[in-house]
């Protein structure tokens, strides 16, 4: 500490090429902590199953553009073939130009090298969007779709009906997959002072959740980072950072496992046999929280503790 304060002092008495110099080096070390933070903790097995998760995203705000940058920086070391995208994915203006500025030229690399991305919507997504080619919902407002052994459920939260309720239970029921992954935008937990819990979408999609097997949820609508701790045998994490920020908005609770909530940030995920694994990672390149999660061992309609046992 003492030799930085004498290089301070040092500094302080050049003048001219002297300040400047001394002002690239501390740019340059800048540039070079980023890009060193830049590193995926995860596996990345040659057959696992690799995808990013973002929410709250659209801004068309450089926030958004620097997690983009991150994600395309660290697809080269960690090749995710799809992104879940966990509602309100535009903001404001949904024209065909607010569609470049706000998705596809802040993802272009990604989509450039074929990284395909499926949207469920938010409470600020213009429904008409489900038609857009590049978030892959077909025009449907909830849809489903697997890749090895995981099957993906987008659900729309907005407005649950009974039409959706039955294709859900319907889907859940005949899934083989072994991982059930499903993802929109209400959290049916949280401890963001905000919003908090939807219970009310809690109390028509849990049921079918726990009945059918669900392992992992995926929602956005709070704008922080927030794992929670198992309930009723399954995980709940909420991604809403991609682009938009509300500092210092979690509440810490007995359901806080982890939480961010000082920048932006978006969520690496890998999934290989019966283990999940999970990174999230800030703005700047920093990795916020990171683990590995087993899979539920239990058949449908059997409910899990949350350390692991039957009830």
């Amino acid at each position: 500490m003492k030799d930085r304060v004498y290089r301070f002092h040092v500094a302080q008495r050049w003048r001219g090429p002297g300040i400047r110099l001394l002002a690239t080096l501390v740019l340059l070390w800048s540039s070079w902590w980023t890009v060193s933070a830049q590193v995926s903790t995860l596996p990345s097995k040659a057959d696992s199953v690799k995808f990013a998760a973002i929410g709250d995203a659209g801004t068309g705000d450089p926030p958004q553009y620097d997690i983009a940058n991150q994600m395309a920086r660290l697809h080269t070391t960690f090749p995710f073939d799809r992104v879940i995208m966990l509602g309100d994915n535009i903001y404001g203006g949904q024209s065909a130009n607010d569609l470049i500025k706000k998705f596809s030229q802040p993802y272009k690399v990604l989509l450039d090298q074929g990284v395909k991305f499926y949207a469920s919507l938010g409470n600020h997504d213009d429904p008409v969007n489900i038609r857009y080619p590049l978030w892959n919902m077909q025009g449907q407002r909830y849809y489903d779709y697997a890749t090895k052994n995981v099957r993906f459920f987008a659900l729309d939260s907005n407005k649950v009906d009974k039409k959706e309720l039955d294709w859900l239970e319907n889907e859940l029921k005949n899934s083989k997959e072994d991982w059930k992954v499903c993802y929109f935008h209400h959290p049916l937990y949280s401890d963001a002072r905000t919003h908090g819990p939807s219970i009310d979408v809690r109390v028509v999609f849990e049921p079918l959740f726990v009945t059918y097997g669900v392992n992992v949820v995926f929602a956005g609508h709070e704008h922080v980072y927030e794992r929670l701790t198992p309930q009723k045998g399954i995980y709940y994490f909420i991604e809403g950072a991609g682009g938009e920020l509300r500092k210092g908005d979690i509440k810490r609770s007995s359901t806080t496992a982890a939480a961010f909530d000082q920048d932006q940030s978006f969520l690496l995920v890998e999934i290989d046999g019966n283990r999940l694994s999970f990174q999230a990672i800030s703005r700047t390149g920093v990795t916020v929280d990171s683990g590995t999660i087993e899979r539920q061992a239990r058949a449908q309609g059997q409910e899990l503790t949350s350390e692991g046992g039957r009830r």
